[in-house]
């Protein structure tokens, strides 16, 4: 279970790249990401050698968090898991929730207004819990 964990960090660390978190912003700025909530949903079992790759949609976001969500798919078309985050900025001195620099902010919002564009992702705000109808 531990390996999908790490396979969607690992495309977050991609994405977050595009966004401007990288490891030299965190060394320019001392400011960095921290997952407050990550959800998986198992969905379909992958093995070793497997060729996969992700997907990642900004679903939402304030000056100071995003709410991600990622499909991690087989090469083969098929869905295996699906990761739902809920991702703070922070400053690590504090550490503390901070606002995001302008220029973060723009590349976000413009991420999320392409991505509010496409079809929502079946899975989104999905809650755990136990039916207990009849």
């Amino acid at each position: 279970m531990g390996y999908y964990t790490v396979l969607f960090d690992r495309a977050t660390d991609e994405f977050w790249e595009r966004l401007g978190f990288g490891p030299a912003y965190l060394e320019a700025t001392g400011h960095t990401t921290y997952a407050a909530e990550f959800h998986i949903r198992y969905l379909r079992e992958v093995k070793l050698g497997d060729r996969l790759h992700s997907v990642v949609w900004m679903v939402d976001h304030d000056a100071k968090r995003l709410h991600t969500f990622q499909e991690l798919r087989h090469r083969d078309g098929w869905l295996a898991a699906t990761g739902e985050g809920m991702i703070l900025h922070v400053d690590t001195s504090g550490p503390k929730v901070v606002p995001m620099p302008a220029d973060i902010m723009a590349r976000v919002a413009a991420i999320a207004q392409a991505h509010a564009r496409l079809p929502r992702p079946d899975g989104v705000g999905g809650r755990i819990g136990i039916s207990r109808k009849g």
